[in-house]
């Protein structure tokens, strides 16, 4: 069964952040350029919360905002929902479900590894199906004796 730590090291771990003053035009700026749907949102080396393309369109919307002058704190999500390092990719899946969430931030104890998204997560377990897959036809087939 993988891991999302397994699922990491193949992906990366690059983390991309944004300051909780700086606009939501800007994060939406660096999610651009980053092809990434969410920001980890950081001051110093204190991790505030996250910010995610979804959260700046319902969040914007709702409150009637522009991106250009709303900061990134008053839209982001503080209440951080994590996994951990070692935790199976299926408990990940099913957390993203049950929460309604697209991204999690990735822990190894206190230290943040990563921040992964529901699509990661589908990618790698239909890898691991596919190589499963593979495995069983060669078997099957004659090659696995």
């Amino acid at each position: 069964m993988s891991t999302v730590r397994d699922m990491i090291r193949k992906k990366g771990s690059e983390i991309f952040s944004v300051s909780p003053d700086a606009t939501v035009h800007e994060a939406l700026s660096l999610m651009a350029k980053h092809n990434t749907g969410a920001l980890m949102v950081v001051s110093g080396k204190k991790i505030d919360g996250i910010i995610s393309e979804r959260d700046c369109v319902r969040k914007l919307d709702l409150a009637n905002r522009s991106a250009r002058t709303a900061k990134v704190s008053e839209i982001m999500t503080s209440k951080l929902i994590s996994v951990e390092a070692g935790q199976p990719l299926e408990e990940c899946m099913s957390l993203m479900i049950e929460k309604n969430i697209r991204h999690l931030p990735v822990y190894d104890g206190r230290e943040l590894l990563g921040l992964i998204s529901i699509r990661d997560v589908l990618k790698e377990v239909i890898d691991v199906q596919k190589s499963m897959i593979a495995q069983l036809e060669h078997y099957i087939t004659g090659g696995g004796q």
